[in-house]
């Protein structure tokens, strides 16, 4: 079996179990591991892929947004970041041309971050994280749900963000954001639910 075969899911327990592919169903794959087939780019970032996987560097931003829209829904993607990275995954973003926590919810990946509380684990203007867990330096795993208006955020098998209640945003698409340092995606999916 190979390693696309097996994924961490499990959302109610704010744990991972590894469960078979052909287990999952409705889940989409938004990555196929070659392309950047399916996403449309927003501002200046290199996105490109390596070895299997996603990669942005450098001093440009940007965004890679799904065409889809999506509302209610479950998404897993794999993130590693370096330690000054600014990155994370925007979702229901309500302009497509231009995504920013303003417009959007964004499960936030910035261990930096000037103000802590909105940084890594977090749901930017939405709900904080104390403490912060830190990304830098390894691989880790984002689990986001939207359900009407609940949020939650699972990272590295920790509920982070718990049933949070917020309409702002009701549907749109997936962004994954490139704001700075060197941030690699993979094995991104999701299922409507």
């Amino acid at each position: 079996m190979n390693r696309r075969e097996f994924f961490a899911i499990g959302f109610s327990a704010g744990v991972f179990i590894s469960v078979p592919a052909s287990a999952q169903s409705g889940w989409t794959e938004l990555f196929d591991g070659k392309t950047l087939n399916g996403w449309n780019r927003i501002g200046e970032a290199n996105w490109r892929v390596e070895d299997g996987i996603i990669v942005a560097d450098g001093s440009k931003s940007g965004d890679l947004v799904t065409p889809d829209h999506y509302a209610d829904f479950e998404l897993l993607a794999e993130i590693w970041v370096d330690e000054k990275a600014n990155s994370g995954i925007f979702f229901r973003c309500s302009d497509a041309s231009k995504i920013t926590a303003t417009n959007a919810y964004e499960a936030n990946i910035f261990d930096t971050r000037s103000d802590p509380s909105y940084g890594t684990g977090a749901i930017v203007n939405v709900a904080k994280v104390d403490p912060m867990p830190k990304a830098g330096g390894k691989w880790n795993t984002m689990a986001i749900t939207a359900k009407g208006d609940r949020l939650s955020f699972v990272f590295n098998g920790q509920k982070i963000v718990d049933n949070v209640q917020d309409n702002k945003y009701a549907h749109g698409p997936v962004a994954l954001q490139y704001g700075s340092g060197i941030v690699k995606f993979r094995n991104i999916k999701i299922r409507k639910i």
